[in-house]
Protein backbone atom coordinates (compact mmCIF):
# COMPACT_ATOMS: atom_id res chain seq x y z
CA UNK A 1 0.00 0.00 0.00
CA UNK A 2 1.36 3.45 -0.81
CA UNK A 3 1.02 7.22 -0.35
CA UNK A 4 -0.58 8.48 -3.64
CA UNK A 5 0.04 11.97 -3.04
CA UNK A 6 1.47 14.46 -4.77
CA UNK A 7 4.77 16.15 -3.10
CA UNK A 8 3.86 19.92 -1.99
CA UNK A 9 6.16 22.88 -1.70
CA UNK A 10 7.33 23.67 1.82
CA UNK A 11 6.16 26.73 1.67
CA UNK A 12 2.58 25.75 1.54
CA UNK A 13 0.24 27.83 3.24
CA UNK A 14 -3.22 27.92 4.38
CA UNK A 15 -6.40 28.64 1.99
CA UNK A 16 -10.19 28.65 2.48
CA UNK A 17 -12.21 26.23 0.43
CA UNK A 18 -14.93 28.02 -1.95
CA UNK A 19 -17.33 28.76 1.04
CA UNK A 20 -20.43 26.48 1.36
CA UNK A 21 -23.19 27.29 -1.77
CA UNK A 22 -26.67 28.33 -0.10
CA UNK A 23 -28.26 25.95 -2.36
CA UNK A 24 -26.19 22.99 0.52
CA UNK A 25 -27.96 25.06 3.53
CA UNK A 26 -31.46 23.95 1.88
CA UNK A 27 -32.72 19.92 2.30
CA UNK A 28 -32.47 18.14 -0.60
CA UNK A 29 -35.23 15.82 -1.58
CA UNK A 30 -33.75 11.82 -1.43
CA UNK A 31 -33.81 10.71 -5.38
CA UNK A 32 -32.74 6.67 -5.12
CA UNK A 33 -32.65 6.14 -8.46
CA UNK A 34 -29.29 4.59 -9.47
CA UNK A 35 -28.58 4.22 -5.85
CA UNK A 36 -30.23 1.12 -5.19
CA UNK A 37 -27.47 -1.31 -5.79
CA UNK A 38 -25.15 0.90 -3.63
CA UNK A 39 -27.32 0.53 -0.67
CA UNK A 40 -27.34 -2.78 -1.24
CA UNK A 41 -23.86 -2.89 -0.86
CA UNK A 42 -23.70 -0.75 2.16
CA UNK A 43 -25.91 -2.51 3.69
CA UNK A 44 -24.26 -5.97 3.48
CA UNK A 45 -20.91 -4.44 4.20
CA UNK A 46 -21.86 -3.37 7.44
CA UNK A 47 -23.64 -6.19 8.08
CA UNK A 48 -20.59 -8.33 7.96
CA UNK A 49 -19.00 -5.15 10.65
CA UNK A 50 -21.75 -6.37 13.22
CA UNK A 51 -21.03 -10.46 13.04
CA UNK A 52 -17.84 -9.56 15.02
CA UNK A 53 -19.47 -7.39 17.14
CA UNK A 54 -21.84 -10.14 17.64
CA UNK A 55 -19.75 -12.72 18.63
CA UNK A 56 -17.83 -10.55 20.89
CA UNK A 57 -21.52 -9.22 23.09
CA UNK A 58 -21.66 -13.26 23.35
CA UNK A 59 -18.62 -13.76 25.28
CA UNK A 60 -19.64 -11.85 28.55
CA UNK A 61 -22.93 -14.10 28.29
CA UNK A 62 -21.09 -17.11 28.55
CA UNK A 63 -18.24 -15.48 31.32
CA UNK A 64 -21.25 -14.64 33.60
CA UNK A 65 -22.68 -18.57 33.14
CA UNK A 66 -18.85 -20.12 34.10
CA UNK A 67 -18.68 -17.77 37.15
CA UNK A 68 -16.89 -14.47 36.19
CA UNK A 69 -17.28 -11.78 38.71
CA UNK A 70 -18.28 -7.64 37.55
CA UNK A 71 -14.69 -6.72 37.75
CA UNK A 72 -13.54 -9.46 35.20
CA UNK A 73 -16.69 -8.43 33.00
CA UNK A 74 -15.40 -4.62 33.02
CA UNK A 75 -11.75 -6.67 32.25
CA UNK A 76 -13.18 -7.87 29.30
CA UNK A 77 -15.22 -4.67 28.02
CA UNK A 78 -11.58 -2.88 26.86
CA UNK A 79 -12.35 -5.66 24.07
CA UNK A 80 -15.03 -3.33 22.46
CA UNK A 81 -13.03 0.06 22.65
CA UNK A 82 -11.23 -0.21 19.33
CA UNK A 83 -14.05 1.50 18.16
CA UNK A 84 -13.51 3.94 20.11
CA UNK A 85 -9.78 4.75 19.48
CA UNK A 86 -10.21 4.28 15.97
CA UNK A 87 -9.67 8.05 15.73
CA UNK A 88 -5.72 7.21 16.13
CA UNK A 89 -5.57 5.09 12.91
CA UNK A 90 -8.18 7.09 10.52
CA UNK A 91 -6.26 9.68 9.21
CA UNK A 92 -3.75 6.15 7.82
CA UNK A 93 -6.85 4.49 6.62
CA UNK A 94 -8.05 7.94 4.69
CA UNK A 95 -4.41 9.20 3.90
CA UNK A 96 -2.90 5.71 2.40
CA UNK A 97 -4.18 3.97 -0.79
CA UNK A 98 -3.47 2.01 -4.12
CA UNK A 99 -5.24 4.67 -6.36
CA UNK A 100 -6.08 1.99 -9.15
CA UNK A 101 -7.57 -0.33 -6.59
CA UNK A 102 -9.82 2.16 -4.77
CA UNK A 103 -9.29 4.43 -1.76
CA UNK A 104 -11.81 2.60 0.50
CA UNK A 105 -11.30 -0.85 -0.98
CA UNK A 106 -7.66 -0.93 -0.82
CA UNK A 107 -8.14 -0.48 3.15
CA UNK A 108 -11.82 -2.51 3.24
CA UNK A 109 -10.87 -6.08 1.18
CA UNK A 110 -7.27 -6.71 2.90
CA UNK A 111 -8.82 -5.95 6.66
CA UNK A 112 -12.11 -8.20 5.93
CA UNK A 113 -9.84 -10.35 4.90
CA UNK A 114 -7.35 -10.49 7.97
CA UNK A 115 -10.85 -11.02 9.88
CA UNK A 116 -11.83 -13.86 8.37
CA UNK A 117 -8.19 -15.53 8.91
CA UNK A 118 -8.09 -14.29 12.16
CA UNK A 119 -11.93 -16.06 12.76
CA UNK A 120 -10.23 -19.49 11.19
CA UNK A 121 -7.79 -19.26 13.78
CA UNK A 122 -9.32 -18.22 16.68
CA UNK A 123 -11.78 -21.07 16.31
CA UNK A 124 -9.01 -23.56 16.93
CA UNK A 125 -8.18 -22.23 20.84
CA UNK A 126 -11.31 -20.16 22.04
CA UNK A 127 -13.58 -22.77 23.82
CA UNK A 128 -10.19 -23.59 26.22
CA UNK A 129 -9.54 -20.09 26.66
CA UNK A 130 -13.70 -19.60 27.85
CA UNK A 131 -12.86 -23.32 30.55
CA UNK A 132 -14.48 -25.39 28.44
CA UNK A 133 -13.80 -28.94 28.93
CA UNK A 134 -11.16 -30.90 26.96
CA UNK A 135 -10.65 -34.51 26.14
CA UNK A 136 -6.91 -35.23 27.22
CA UNK A 137 -5.70 -38.74 26.30
CA UNK A 138 -2.36 -38.10 28.26
CA UNK A 139 -0.62 -40.71 25.60
CA UNK A 140 -2.34 -43.69 27.40
CA UNK A 141 -5.59 -45.49 26.70
CA UNK A 142 -7.56 -43.92 29.35
CA UNK A 143 -8.99 -40.63 28.52
CA UNK A 144 -9.66 -38.10 31.01
CA UNK A 145 -11.83 -34.92 30.97
CA UNK A 146 -9.86 -31.26 31.87
CA UNK A 147 -11.80 -28.34 32.41
CA UNK A 148 -9.72 -25.36 31.27
CA UNK A 149 -9.43 -22.21 33.82
CA UNK A 150 -10.96 -18.80 32.47
CA UNK A 151 -8.20 -16.86 30.32
CA UNK A 152 -9.76 -13.36 30.44
CA UNK A 153 -6.61 -10.98 29.81
CA UNK A 154 -6.04 -13.32 26.79
CA UNK A 155 -9.47 -13.42 25.56
CA UNK A 156 -9.35 -9.46 26.34
CA UNK A 157 -6.18 -9.22 23.45
CA UNK A 158 -7.74 -11.78 21.08
CA UNK A 159 -11.38 -9.97 21.18
CA UNK A 160 -9.74 -6.24 21.12
CA UNK A 161 -7.52 -7.45 18.00
CA UNK A 162 -10.91 -8.80 16.53
CA UNK A 163 -12.54 -5.24 16.89
CA UNK A 164 -9.35 -3.63 15.90
CA UNK A 165 -9.86 -5.15 12.27
CA UNK A 166 -13.88 -4.60 12.59
CA UNK A 167 -13.21 -0.91 13.61
CA UNK A 168 -10.62 -0.21 10.56
CA UNK A 169 -13.28 -1.64 7.93
CA UNK A 170 -15.88 0.32 9.68
CA UNK A 171 -14.16 3.50 9.02
CA UNK A 172 -13.36 2.74 5.27
CA UNK A 173 -17.13 1.89 4.77
CA UNK A 174 -18.14 5.39 6.33
CA UNK A 175 -16.08 7.26 4.50
CA UNK A 176 -16.98 5.07 0.85
CA UNK A 177 -20.88 5.56 1.98
CA UNK A 178 -20.45 9.47 1.46
CA UNK A 179 -19.32 9.28 -1.90
CA UNK A 180 -21.04 5.75 -3.27
CA UNK A 181 -24.37 7.11 -2.48
CA UNK A 182 -25.32 10.72 -3.87
CA UNK A 183 -25.07 13.53 -1.63
CA UNK A 184 -28.80 13.72 -1.49
CA UNK A 185 -28.93 10.58 -0.50
CA UNK A 186 -26.32 10.26 2.08
CA UNK A 187 -28.68 10.64 5.00
CA UNK A 188 -29.41 6.81 4.14
CA UNK A 189 -25.97 5.53 5.24
CA UNK A 190 -27.18 5.89 8.63
CA UNK A 191 -30.05 3.62 7.77
CA UNK A 192 -27.71 1.32 6.33
CA UNK A 193 -25.79 1.41 9.14
CA UNK A 194 -27.87 0.98 12.07
CA UNK A 195 -30.14 -1.77 10.00
CA UNK A 196 -26.89 -3.46 8.43
CA UNK A 197 -25.01 -3.52 11.99
CA UNK A 198 -28.54 -5.29 13.63
CA UNK A 199 -28.81 -8.01 11.16
CA UNK A 200 -25.09 -8.79 11.64
CA UNK A 201 -25.44 -8.38 15.56
CA UNK A 202 -28.71 -10.69 15.02
CA UNK A 203 -26.15 -13.54 13.28
CA UNK A 204 -23.06 -12.92 15.50
CA UNK A 205 -25.17 -12.89 19.33
CA UNK A 206 -28.55 -14.09 18.87
CA UNK A 207 -28.35 -17.06 16.04
CA UNK A 208 -25.18 -18.21 18.23
CA UNK A 209 -26.54 -18.11 21.39
CA UNK A 210 -29.67 -19.96 20.01
CA UNK A 211 -27.55 -22.81 18.13
CA UNK A 212 -24.82 -23.13 21.35
CA UNK A 213 -28.35 -24.10 23.73
CA UNK A 214 -28.74 -27.65 24.15
CA UNK A 215 -32.10 -26.76 25.29
CA UNK A 216 -33.05 -24.37 22.60
CA UNK A 217 -31.85 -26.98 20.02
CA UNK A 218 -33.47 -30.14 21.86
CA UNK A 219 -37.31 -27.80 21.81
CA UNK A 220 -37.39 -27.37 18.25
CA UNK A 221 -34.45 -28.14 15.80
CA UNK A 222 -33.92 -32.30 16.40
CA UNK A 223 -36.00 -35.08 16.89
CA UNK A 224 -33.82 -36.75 18.95
CA UNK A 225 -32.52 -34.57 22.41
CA UNK A 226 -28.52 -34.23 22.82
CA UNK A 227 -26.69 -32.92 25.50
CA UNK A 228 -24.91 -29.71 23.38
CA UNK A 229 -26.11 -27.67 21.04
CA UNK A 230 -25.82 -27.75 17.75
CA UNK A 231 -22.40 -25.38 17.49
CA UNK A 232 -20.25 -24.53 20.04
CA UNK A 233 -18.35 -20.89 19.63
CA UNK A 234 -14.92 -22.42 17.69
CA UNK A 235 -17.25 -24.22 14.59
CA UNK A 236 -19.55 -20.61 14.45
CA UNK A 237 -16.14 -18.20 14.38
CA UNK A 238 -15.10 -21.04 11.75
CA UNK A 239 -18.11 -20.84 9.71
CA UNK A 240 -18.08 -17.12 9.87
CA UNK A 241 -14.35 -16.74 8.96
CA UNK A 242 -15.60 -18.92 5.45
CA UNK A 243 -18.09 -16.35 4.83
CA UNK A 244 -15.70 -13.65 5.58
CA UNK A 245 -13.25 -14.92 2.91
CA UNK A 246 -15.96 -15.73 -0.02
CA UNK A 247 -17.89 -12.71 0.04
CA UNK A 248 -15.00 -10.16 0.16
CA UNK A 249 -13.65 -11.51 -2.76
CA UNK A 250 -17.08 -11.52 -4.42
CA UNK A 251 -16.88 -7.14 -3.35
CA UNK A 252 -13.39 -7.04 -4.71
CA UNK A 253 -13.95 -8.38 -7.97
CA UNK A 254 -17.63 -7.33 -8.54
CA UNK A 255 -17.65 -3.75 -6.96
CA UNK A 256 -15.49 -0.95 -8.79
CA UNK A 257 -15.05 2.61 -6.61
CA UNK A 258 -15.85 5.43 -8.39
CA UNK A 259 -14.13 9.05 -7.59
CA UNK A 260 -16.22 11.44 -5.87
CA UNK A 261 -17.93 13.20 -8.76
CA UNK A 262 -20.28 16.77 -9.25
CA UNK A 263 -22.75 15.20 -10.97
CA UNK A 264 -23.99 13.01 -7.98
CA UNK A 265 -23.71 15.85 -5.69
CA UNK A 266 -20.10 15.09 -4.91
CA UNK A 267 -17.84 18.27 -3.35
CA UNK A 268 -14.35 18.55 -4.11
CA UNK A 269 -12.14 16.31 -2.75
CA UNK A 270 -9.23 16.81 -1.04
CA UNK A 271 -5.89 14.56 -1.56
CA UNK A 272 -3.89 15.18 1.78
CA UNK A 273 -0.96 12.89 3.16
CA UNK A 274 -0.89 11.26 6.82
CA UNK A 275 0.73 14.71 8.00
CA UNK A 276 -1.82 17.01 6.57
CA UNK A 277 -4.72 14.50 7.54
CA UNK A 278 -3.73 14.28 11.34
CA UNK A 279 -3.05 18.36 11.35
CA UNK A 280 -6.50 18.92 9.69
CA UNK A 281 -8.07 16.54 12.54
CA UNK A 282 -6.59 18.90 15.22
CA UNK A 283 -8.00 22.01 13.12
CA UNK A 284 -11.31 19.92 13.35
CA UNK A 285 -10.95 19.41 17.03
CA UNK A 286 -10.44 23.45 17.99
CA UNK A 287 -13.40 24.44 16.15
CA UNK A 288 -16.33 25.45 18.70
CA UNK A 289 -18.84 23.37 17.59
CA UNK A 290 -16.82 20.83 17.44
CA UNK A 291 -16.28 20.94 20.89
CA UNK A 292 -19.44 21.20 21.99
CA UNK A 293 -20.23 17.97 20.41
CA UNK A 294 -17.55 16.46 21.85
CA UNK A 295 -18.54 17.78 25.12
CA UNK A 296 -22.03 15.99 24.55
CA UNK A 297 -20.90 12.85 22.91
CA UNK A 298 -19.13 11.72 25.62
CA UNK A 299 -21.35 12.53 28.64
CA UNK A 300 -24.78 11.19 26.81
CA UNK A 301 -25.07 7.65 27.59
CA UNK A 302 -23.64 7.69 31.17
CA UNK A 303 -26.96 7.88 32.39
CA UNK A 304 -27.79 4.46 30.99
CA UNK A 305 -24.70 3.09 31.46
CA UNK A 306 -25.72 0.97 34.53
CA UNK A 307 -28.98 -0.43 32.82
CA UNK A 308 -27.00 -1.08 29.67
CA UNK A 309 -23.96 -2.39 31.26
CA UNK A 310 -25.38 -4.58 34.46
CA UNK A 311 -28.84 -5.52 33.31
CA UNK A 312 -28.53 -8.90 31.68
CA UNK A 313 -25.71 -9.91 33.88
CA UNK A 314 -28.00 -9.35 37.09
CA UNK A 315 -31.10 -11.12 35.31
CA UNK A 316 -28.13 -14.29 34.82
CA UNK A 317 -27.52 -14.17 38.28
CA UNK A 318 -31.19 -14.54 39.10
CA UNK A 319 -31.56 -17.38 37.30
CA UNK A 320 -32.78 -16.15 33.57
CA UNK A 321 -31.25 -18.88 31.27
CA UNK A 322 -28.50 -16.86 29.06
CA UNK A 323 -29.98 -18.20 25.63
CA UNK A 324 -33.53 -17.41 26.69
CA UNK A 325 -32.42 -14.01 27.38
CA UNK A 326 -30.96 -13.72 23.82
CA UNK A 327 -33.86 -15.17 22.30
CA UNK A 328 -35.67 -12.38 23.43
CA UNK A 329 -34.12 -10.33 20.73
CA UNK A 330 -35.54 -12.42 17.88
CA UNK A 331 -39.35 -11.24 18.21
CA UNK A 332 -38.16 -8.17 18.16
CA UNK A 333 -35.83 -8.85 14.78
CA UNK A 334 -38.56 -7.22 12.83
CA UNK A 335 -39.01 -4.04 15.15
CA UNK A 336 -35.11 -3.35 14.80
CA UNK A 337 -35.13 -3.42 10.96
CA UNK A 338 -38.34 -1.51 10.18
CA UNK A 339 -37.56 0.95 13.21
CA UNK A 340 -34.77 2.25 11.60
CA UNK A 341 -36.36 3.00 8.28
CA UNK A 342 -39.23 4.39 9.56
CA UNK A 343 -37.08 6.60 12.19
CA UNK A 344 -35.16 7.91 8.74
CA UNK A 345 -38.41 9.98 7.64
CA UNK A 346 -37.88 12.16 10.62
CA UNK A 347 -34.07 12.32 10.72
CA UNK A 348 -33.49 13.44 7.03
CA UNK A 349 -34.36 16.90 7.33
CA UNK A 350 -32.35 19.51 8.93
CA UNK A 351 -33.45 18.99 12.74
CA UNK A 352 -32.71 15.50 12.99
CA UNK A 353 -31.43 15.62 16.80
CA UNK A 354 -35.07 16.74 17.97
CA UNK A 355 -36.03 12.97 17.53
CA UNK A 356 -32.65 12.26 19.85
CA UNK A 357 -34.08 14.40 22.37
CA UNK A 358 -37.61 13.20 22.36
CA UNK A 359 -36.19 9.83 23.02
CA UNK A 360 -34.01 10.55 26.42
CA UNK A 361 -37.02 11.12 28.67
CA UNK A 362 -38.45 7.18 27.62
CA UNK A 363 -35.12 6.22 27.70
CA UNK A 364 -34.49 6.90 31.51
CA UNK A 365 -38.04 5.83 32.49
CA UNK A 366 -37.17 2.43 30.71
CA UNK A 367 -34.29 2.46 32.86
CA UNK A 368 -36.31 2.05 36.17
CA UNK A 369 -38.52 -0.38 34.59
CA UNK A 370 -35.97 -2.46 33.79
CA UNK A 371 -34.33 -1.81 37.55
CA UNK A 372 -37.68 -3.12 38.64
CA UNK A 373 -38.02 -6.23 36.77
CA UNK A 374 -34.63 -7.10 38.07
CA UNK A 375 -36.05 -6.12 41.72
CA UNK A 376 -38.91 -8.98 41.59
CA UNK A 377 -37.00 -11.42 39.61
CA UNK A 378 -36.04 -14.04 42.32
CA UNK A 379 -39.47 -13.66 44.06
CA UNK A 380 -41.09 -14.82 40.36
CA UNK A 381 -38.10 -17.94 39.56
CA UNK A 382 -39.11 -20.57 41.74
CA UNK A 383 -36.73 -24.22 41.15
CA UNK A 384 -35.12 -22.97 37.39
CA UNK A 385 -38.71 -22.27 36.40
CA UNK A 386 -39.33 -18.99 34.69
CA UNK A 387 -43.07 -18.37 33.87
CA UNK A 388 -44.12 -17.07 30.42
CA UNK A 389 -45.98 -13.93 31.79
CA UNK A 390 -42.62 -13.15 32.97
CA UNK A 391 -40.69 -13.43 29.63
CA UNK A 392 -43.54 -11.12 28.10
CA UNK A 393 -42.80 -8.37 30.49
CA UNK A 394 -38.73 -8.60 29.90
CA UNK A 395 -40.09 -8.52 25.92
CA UNK A 396 -42.38 -5.35 26.61
CA UNK A 397 -39.67 -3.48 28.44
CA UNK A 398 -36.66 -4.82 26.30
CA UNK A 399 -39.03 -3.52 22.97
CA UNK A 400 -39.70 -0.02 23.87
CA UNK A 401 -35.93 0.26 25.33
CA UNK A 402 -35.07 -0.56 21.91
CA UNK A 403 -37.55 1.93 20.01
CA UNK A 404 -35.95 4.21 22.74
CA UNK A 405 -32.49 3.40 21.77
CA UNK A 406 -32.68 3.10 17.97
CA UNK A 407 -34.20 7.04 17.58
CA UNK A 408 -30.90 8.42 19.59
CA UNK A 409 -28.65 6.29 17.13
CA UNK A 410 -30.16 6.99 14.15
CA UNK A 411 -30.90 10.42 15.00
CA UNK A 412 -27.46 10.80 15.50
CA UNK A 413 -25.89 9.22 12.49
CA UNK A 414 -27.99 11.11 10.52
CA UNK A 415 -26.51 14.44 12.27
CA UNK A 416 -23.25 13.19 11.94
CA UNK A 417 -23.87 12.35 8.13
CA UNK A 418 -25.51 15.82 7.48
CA UNK A 419 -22.74 17.82 9.30
CA UNK A 420 -19.56 15.88 7.89
CA UNK A 421 -17.38 17.26 5.29
CA UNK A 422 -17.38 14.83 2.10
CA UNK A 423 -14.01 16.22 1.30
CA UNK A 424 -12.45 14.41 4.39
CA UNK A 425 -15.16 12.43 4.86
CA UNK A 426 -13.37 9.63 6.14
CA UNK A 427 -11.59 11.43 9.42
CA UNK A 428 -14.60 13.50 9.77
CA UNK A 429 -17.18 10.41 10.33
CA UNK A 430 -14.58 8.60 12.34
CA UNK A 431 -14.12 11.47 14.74
CA UNK A 432 -17.84 11.51 15.27
CA UNK A 433 -18.31 8.05 15.30
CA UNK A 434 -15.58 7.90 17.82
CA UNK A 435 -16.69 10.01 19.88
CA UNK A 436 -20.17 8.30 20.14
CA UNK A 437 -18.64 4.87 20.87
CA UNK A 438 -16.25 6.20 23.37
CA UNK A 439 -18.89 8.21 25.48
CA UNK A 440 -20.72 4.53 25.71
CA UNK A 441 -17.59 2.36 26.47
CA UNK A 442 -16.08 4.26 29.21
CA UNK A 443 -18.96 4.46 31.37
CA UNK A 444 -20.12 0.74 30.61
CA UNK A 445 -16.35 -0.28 31.83
CA UNK A 446 -16.93 2.06 35.11
CA UNK A 447 -20.14 0.18 36.28
CA UNK A 448 -19.10 -2.61 35.82
CA UNK A 449 -15.86 -2.32 37.54
CA UNK A 450 -17.94 -0.91 40.50
CA UNK A 451 -20.43 -3.32 41.18
CA UNK A 452 -18.46 -5.33 43.13
CA UNK A 453 -17.20 -2.62 45.02
CA UNK A 454 -20.25 -1.17 46.07
CA UNK A 455 -21.80 -4.63 46.57
CA UNK A 456 -21.98 -5.02 50.13
CA UNK A 457 -21.95 -9.09 51.27
CA UNK A 458 -22.27 -11.45 54.54
CA UNK A 459 -21.92 -14.77 54.93
CA UNK A 460 -24.42 -16.48 56.44
CA UNK A 461 -23.29 -18.15 58.99
CA UNK A 462 -20.45 -15.50 60.40
CA UNK A 463 -20.76 -11.93 60.51
CA UNK A 464 -17.12 -11.29 60.19
CA UNK A 465 -17.37 -13.23 56.51
CA UNK A 466 -18.03 -10.33 54.00
CA UNK A 467 -17.31 -12.36 50.92
CA UNK A 468 -15.37 -9.97 49.35
CA UNK A 469 -13.01 -12.35 47.45
CA UNK A 470 -12.82 -16.30 46.63
CA UNK A 471 -11.07 -17.79 49.64
CA UNK A 472 -13.66 -15.62 51.83
CA UNK A 473 -16.35 -17.26 50.03
CA UNK A 474 -14.64 -20.78 50.02
CA UNK A 475 -14.23 -20.09 53.70
CA UNK A 476 -18.14 -19.55 53.77
CA UNK A 477 -19.44 -22.39 51.84
CA UNK A 478 -16.68 -25.14 53.82
CA UNK A 479 -18.55 -23.74 56.96
CA UNK A 480 -21.95 -25.17 55.15
CA UNK A 481 -22.65 -21.09 54.83
CA UNK A 482 -23.78 -18.97 51.90
CA UNK A 483 -22.85 -15.49 50.83
CA UNK A 484 -25.43 -13.14 50.09
CA UNK A 485 -26.16 -9.75 49.18
CA UNK A 486 -27.00 -7.21 51.84
CA UNK A 487 -26.80 -3.75 49.72
CA UNK A 488 -26.51 -4.44 45.92
CA UNK A 489 -24.26 -1.99 43.80
CA UNK A 490 -26.21 -2.40 40.64
CA UNK A 491 -29.39 -0.34 42.70
CA UNK A 492 -27.00 2.06 43.85
CA UNK A 493 -25.90 2.53 40.35
CA UNK A 494 -29.14 3.01 38.91
CA UNK A 495 -29.60 5.35 41.31
CA UNK A 496 -26.65 7.67 40.47
CA UNK A 497 -27.03 7.20 36.54
CA UNK A 498 -30.68 8.74 37.13
CA UNK A 499 -29.67 11.66 38.90
CA UNK A 500 -27.14 12.68 36.51
CA UNK A 501 -29.18 11.93 33.19
CA UNK A 502 -32.07 13.92 34.61
CA UNK A 503 -29.06 17.23 35.26
CA UNK A 504 -27.35 16.09 31.91
CA UNK A 505 -30.66 16.22 29.94
CA UNK A 506 -31.25 19.98 31.29
CA UNK A 507 -28.22 20.92 30.49
CA UNK A 508 -27.64 18.86 27.02
CA UNK A 509 -30.53 19.60 24.98
CA UNK A 510 -30.66 23.55 24.79
CA UNK A 511 -27.04 22.78 23.75
CA UNK A 512 -28.37 19.97 21.22
CA UNK A 513 -30.46 22.85 19.85
CA UNK A 514 -27.97 25.70 18.91
CA UNK A 515 -25.85 23.14 17.25
CA UNK A 516 -28.31 21.93 15.20
CA UNK A 517 -29.43 25.54 14.10
CA UNK A 518 -25.88 26.50 12.83
CA UNK A 519 -25.40 26.48 9.11
CA UNK A 520 -22.98 23.59 7.51
CA UNK A 521 -20.70 26.08 6.91
CA UNK A 522 -19.69 26.46 10.39
CA UNK A 523 -18.57 22.72 10.36
CA UNK A 524 -16.23 23.33 7.19
CA UNK A 525 -12.62 23.99 8.57
CA UNK A 526 -10.00 25.63 7.13
CA UNK A 527 -7.61 23.19 5.24
CA UNK A 528 -4.05 23.50 4.49
CA UNK A 529 -4.44 23.05 1.16
CA UNK A 530 -1.42 22.58 -1.49
CA UNK A 531 -0.52 25.11 -3.70
CA UNK A 532 1.85 25.55 -6.86
CA UNK A 533 3.99 28.42 -6.85
CA UNK A 534 5.67 29.61 -10.16
CA UNK A 535 9.13 29.95 -10.38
Amino acid sequence: MSNRRKKTDRHDHETLLPPVDADEEKHEKSDLRGDWGNIAILFFLYLLQGIPIGLASAIPMLLQNRGASYKQQAEFSFAHWPFSLKLLWAPIVDSLFWKRFGRRKSWLIPTQYLIGIFMLILSLHVNRWLGAETTDTGGDDHATEQTSTLNIPLLTVIFFMLNFLAATQDIAVDGWALTMLKRCNVGHASTCNSVGQTAGYFLGYVAFMALESAEFCNSYLRAEPAPEGLVNLSGYLWFWGLVFLVTTTLVALGKRELSPSLDRGHEEHLELDIKQTYRLLVDIMKMKPILTLVAILLTAKAGFAACDAVTSLKLIDAGVPKDKLALLVVPLVPLQIVLPLAISKYTAGTRPMEVYLKAIPYRIGLTLAAAAIVWITPAIIRDHHVPYYYYMLLLTNYGLYQIALYSMFVAVMAFFARISDPAVGGTYMTLLNTLSNLGGNWPTTVVLWLVDYLTWKRCSNSADNDCSDGALKDACSAGGGKCTITIDGYYIEIFVCLLYGLVWYRWGSGRIRQLQELPLKAWRVARRVPRTHSS
